[in-house]
């Protein structure tokens, strides 16, 4: 398997507003194992109407009565947070990363030099926001939850149309918080695959970790999950969010797969080798056998340990004269 996996930790939102709590989900998530920290860039103005309704899960998260404009005025974060927080993550050398949700905060984007840009699902239809980040020849990570092949392949045309290195990876993805088991179509990452030909991954909105250590299993080559410090706090992401130990939990399991997977050639392992002899077999004798006497199926028998000759060499011996005595369980030799 060619290079790790890519493990995002989604600070997103999960900050609510509080530029400590920020920089507290970085440390989190440089101590879990994760690569990437990413938050989320809006302004709320440019991203709803002041009449949207917040999502479902967005109102059982909270306790507040409030529209969705309301709710996202009070995440933002301003131009000196993305500063303080970029420093916090250049001091720890894990990758700081943001998500843009409108054209406004993409092209503030553009000035952080990121290494990156991660398109959230809600955008694979907004074409303007599509086409400008094609023109910024960087990497691109794009997420497809609630969206069908026609419409990923649309959006794959968008930015492949500018983005002239073409390094783009598509994450499956599914946008319910959490996600019902039933719901996740893991197989439908290796669709995405077979169709775009780009390496794939999985955005993961499920309660555990054990379908994020699935996806990499299955060849997924970037992980993202949410991140918060605690699961009871107010705020749209927290309870479909890992804490800091389940982070750390869900990174060792992918490690430990990325391990497993190996190269792909059939031999035996390192581990293994020693235990060839003990655990295989050898032709033995079944009964005395006299000098010049023939093997037969009659007075050879197959026993450990296995550093004689092979069983599987049988017929071949079958026939031929024995060079000297051979006592009972002894190994045969020719």
């Amino acid at each position: 398997m060619k290079g790790k996996v890519l493990i995002i930790a989604e600070a997103g939102v999960n900050h609510n507003g509080d530029i400590d709590l920020a920089h507290a989900l970085i440390d989190e998530a440089y101590k879990a194992g994760a690569d990437i920290v990413k938050f989320q860039t809006f302004q709320a103005s440019e991203l709803v109407t002041k009449s949207a309704e917040k999502a479902e899960y967005q109102k059982i998260s909270s306790s507040t009565v409030e529209s969705q404009w309301e709710m996202l005025k009070q995440l933002e974060l301003t131009s000196e947070n993305h500063f303080q927080l970029i420093k916090h993550c250049e001091t720890l050398g894990i990758e700081f990363l943001t998500t843009a949700f409108d054209l406004q905060s993409l092209e503030f984007l553009t000035k952080l030099n990121l290494t990156r840009f991660k398109i959230p699902s809600g955008e694979i239809t907004n074409y303007p926001y599509l086409k400008r980040i094609s023109e910024l020849n960087k990497p691109i990570i794009l997420s497809t939850g609630m969206s069908d092949l026609l419409e990923v392949e649309n959006a794959f045309k968008v930015l492949k149309s500018n983005n002239h290195n073409k390094n783009i990876i598509i994450l499956h993805c599914n946008t319910e918080y959490p996600t019902p088991m039933e719901d996740v179509n893991l197989n439908a990452m290796l669709s995405l695959q077979k169709k775009f030909q780009v390496d794939v991954g999985y955005s993961d909105h499920t309660s555990g970790i054990e379908i994020a250590i699935a996806a990499v299993a299955l060849g997924a080559k970037v992980i993202e999950k949410h991140l918060t410090l605690d699961k009871t706090l107010q705020g749209p992401d927290h309870q479909a969010s890992l804490n800091p130990l389940e982070f750390q939990n869900m990174v060792n399991g992918i490690r430990n797969i990325e391990l497993a997977l190996g190269d792909g050639v059939k031999r035996p392992s390192k581990s293994e080798s020693k235990n060839i002899a003990i655990a295989r077999k050898s032709l033995v004798a079944k009964e005395s056998i006299r000098e010049g006497e023939l093997f037969s199926e009659d007075n050879m028998n197959v026993k450990r340990p296995g550093n004689g000759i092979s069983p599987m060499r049988w017929n071949e011996i079958i026939g031929q004269k024995a060079k000297r005595n051979f006592n009972v369980d002894d190994l045969i030799e020719i």
